[in-house]
């Protein structure tokens, strides 16, 4: 129902989500079974600041990882991977640095990669991680 307000994890109700939102919800769920599954730990999930955002912040090993959860059917606009555009990497660079310097500020010493997870629909086979898919210079 239009305007319905759904309960989060904590019971808090918020405000209803897209299916578009509800569609990245559950693609950011799938690459984060994915990555565990492949030896990451994740540290943070959708770090939000007012410069950007990252959908999951992990551990690989010695690295910080921050990674781009992108789902996108394929078609005349292209596929997940070229929705990162360099606007939307500067913005997950500025989030990431924003994250080391407070809440993940004990990593901050860290070396740092930024991998894309992309989807072409929801489902785990589609899935196609990218480590270091784009390196900004943290």
């Amino acid at each position: 129902m239009a305007g319905e307000r759904n309960p989060g994890e904590s019971g808090i109700v918020g405000p209803a989500r897209t299916p578009a939102q509800v569609r990245g919800a559950t693609a950011e769920v799938l690459a984060e079974r994915y990555l565990v599954r492949n030896g990451l730990a994740v540290l943070a999930r959708n770090v939000r600041c007012r410069a950007g955002e990252i959908d999951l912040v992990c551990r690989d090993r010695d690295l910080v990882v921050f990674v781009e959860v992108r789902l996108r059917t394929p078609g005349r606009f292209g596929d997940a991977a070229a929705s990162i555009t360099a606007h939307k990497r500067r913005r997950i660079l500025m989030a990431a640095r924003w994250w080391l310097s407070g809440a993940g500020r004990r990593h901050a010493a860290a070396p740092c990669r930024f991998d894309a997870v992309l989807l072409d629909a929801l489902e785990e086979r589609t899935i196609r991680w990218i480590p270091g898919a784009f390196d900004e210079g943290l």
